[in-house]
């Protein structure tokens, strides 16, 4: 078999641990793998790259992605799918895998439904993705933003400051819960629930009133006030039709200033958050997902995606992968709750 692989989307630790598990599987068994380059830009271009063994040695701890990435969509190419149908045969390639997020699986998704022998694999730091329990690179990126709450600690109780600490998490509060939680925050803001500005400061008022002189609020950069649009970099759109999201943070220290009278500073850790070296969860993951790739293909049972079900790692069909994101579980966040300052 000769099989094509692609990491589509914005960046993620673990990602090259994937790559590394489908061409050490295929090799093993005497099979060819390319790795296409950018994302779809990659097969709509036939930009590719030989993968072998060498190629793979030594990037399990690297983290970004040895293939690059990019968020084209050939759904918005004109052409752009007979194309990628073309050089998919062109290439000759048996199976593709494609790694990414609702964005790139839904490509994905498409392109399977069209004929294409294609399996998938989830990665988002923001562990948004249905059908699986967890994604690569959400457990890295918890323990960056938690390192930087913990951190964040001493400076606000040295300056007797409020902390705003604005995290990523488009559509749901994973990140900010989880991180919040372990980092010990005094209140935290996700997407799933508007937020109510009084509620927070309120809460602050009273845990200055019972002695303690500083406050961390963690809050995902989708939180938005409840009839209010959410907060954006800038108005232009990517290819699969989103902003850019950003500015939430310094619009809440703001205003908890105002109403508290506390002085307050806004940490921005944008993309902080998916740089460096994934942590020992998310390259075992990262791995277990590519030998089931590669297993799936295998099988020909195409139209799958790689899934964490408990501790068991199976597949599911592409279609049930990407119907719906998966929201912040609010029994998670009720547990948040009971810390809130």
């Amino acid at each position: 078999m000769k099989i094509g692989i692609l990491t589509g989307g914005g960046d993620c630790p673990g990602l090259n641990s994937v790559i590394r598990a489908v061409v050490r599987k295929a090799a093993n068994e005497g099979q060819s793998v390319v790795g296409l380059r950018y994302g779809w830009k990659g097969l709509l271009e036939k930009d590719c790259v030989s993968l072998d063994l060498r190629s793979v040695s030594g990037i399990l701890p690297k983290g970004g992605t040895i293939l690059g990435t990019s968020r084209t969509n050939p759904y918005k190419k004109e052409g752009g799918v007979e194309l990628a149908k073309k050089n998919f045969r062109e290439l000759g390639l048996d199976a593709l895998v494609a790694i990414g997020g609702e964005d790139t699986l839904g490509v994905a998704t498409k392109l399977s439904t069209e004929g294409l022998n294609i399996v998938g694999v989830p990665k988002t730091i923001d562990n948004d993705l249905g059908a699986t329990d967890f994604t690569f690179g959400f457990d890295t990126s918890v323990n960056i933003v938690m390192e930087c709450i913990d951190r964040l600690h001493t400076t606000a109780e040295s300056h007797n400051r409020i902390m705003v600490v604005e995290v990523m998490g488009r559509h749901a509060g994973w990140i900010a819960a989880y991180a919040g939680i372990a980092g010990g925050a005094d209140y935290i803001l996700i997407p799933e629930i508007p937020i109510e500005i009084e509620e927070v400061c309120e809460s602050i008022k009273k845990r200055h009133q019972r002695g303690k002189n500083f406050s961390i609020v963690v809050v995902s950069e989708g939180a938005a006030f409840k009839d209010k649009d959410l907060f954006l970099q800038e108005q232009k759109l990517d290819e699969f039709g989103h902003v850019r999201l950003g500015g939430i943070g310094h619009v809440l220290g703001e205003l908890i200033e105002k109403k508290t009278g506390f002085e307050t500073r806004v940490t921005v850790l944008g993309h902080i958050q998916r740089g460096g070296s994934p942590s020992a969860f998310d390259r075992v993951l990262g791995t277990r997902f590519g030998v089931k790739a590669y297993d799936l293909i295998k099988s020909g049972d195409f139209g799958k995606m790689a899934c964490l079900k408990g501790n068991e790692v199976v597949g599911v069909p592409l279609t049930e992968a990407t119907a719906k994101l998966k929201t912040l579980d609010l029994k998670l966040y009720d547990i948040a709750k009971i810390f809130f300052c």
